[in-house]
């Protein structure tokens, strides 16, 4: 059955900042260089993290810039190793944090299905049989054949969105740009994903857009500074939430 676990998760990088102007010019007074001069700095992005999701749930991820909810998905997808605690995933995941990501600006819409299937693990004979279901949900029609590197972003948002739920993957993991569009096309958008997680699926997006959490998601995690402030039902939580 599909899940995931998250159990104490952290994550610490370090950053290198440069010195300061006056640390560079007494480092060249004194015969040296300022090739890579600089300090080590450690940053902590996530920090105690803990939350389980069970198949059917859709988990939305709010938070200011910064919070830590782009950094929680690349772990969940396996970008980033943590640093402390655990992930434990069951099931097939597929990510959308770029709506460039696997695209060739030269290429065409249609040749693009191919390249990001190809991408994903899927078979030539796979991709094939999705092709027209794909062009059709990304209601590109004729663009489908002109190159990538007209499209609108909204445009580029149908398309990769079209390509990445084609074969229902187990767990999908979303950071923000599904809001791009029109409102019809995100309300096909929000259908699919229920019917997702109806097949035993978990939906994991990211988004500043509190009115798209209420519509897609059942669940919300708050994070503030890499850490976990609240992990609520969403009609609870917004329910409760004081009215601006």
């Amino acid at each position: 059955m599909v899940s995931i676990i998250v159990d104490e998760l952290g994550l610490t990088y370090p950053v290198r900042t440069p010195l300061r102007l006056s640390a560079h010019v007494d480092r060249l007074r004194k015969g040296g260089t300022i090739s890579g001069a600089g300090r080590t700095k450690f940053v902590t992005a996530l920090d105690g993290v803990n939350f389980a999701l069970a198949a059917g749930d859709r988990l939305g991820l709010i938070g200011s810039n910064g919070a830590g909810k782009t950094t929680l998905l690349k772990v969940l997808y396996g970008i980033y190793e943590p640093t402390a605690g655990r992930v434990k995933i069951n099931g097939r995941v597929d990510a959308l944090f770029n709506i460039n990501l696997g695209f060739r600006r030269e290429a065409t819409g249609r040749r693009n299905i191919v390249l990001r299937g190809l991408i994903n693990g899927w078979h030539p004979n796979e991709i094939d049989a999705r092709m027209e279901d794909i062009i059709a949900f990304s209601e590109l029609g004729e663009f489908i054949d002109m190159p990538y590197k007209v499209y609108s972003q909204g445009m580029a948002a149908r398309l990769a969105f079209s390509v990445a739920t084609s074969f229902n993957p187990e767990i999908l993991l979303m950071d923000e740009w599904i809001g791009a569009g029109d409102a019809s096309f995100q309300e096909k958008a929000k259908v699919r994903m229920n019917e997702m997680s109806k097949q035993a699926g978990i939906i994991v997006l990211a988004s500043h857009n509190e009115s798209l959490i209420k519509r897609v998601c059942n669940k919300v995690l708050v994070l503030e500074k890499g850490q976990v402030k609240a992990f609520a039902d969403a009609d609870s939580y917004f329910a409760a939430k004081p009215k601006a």
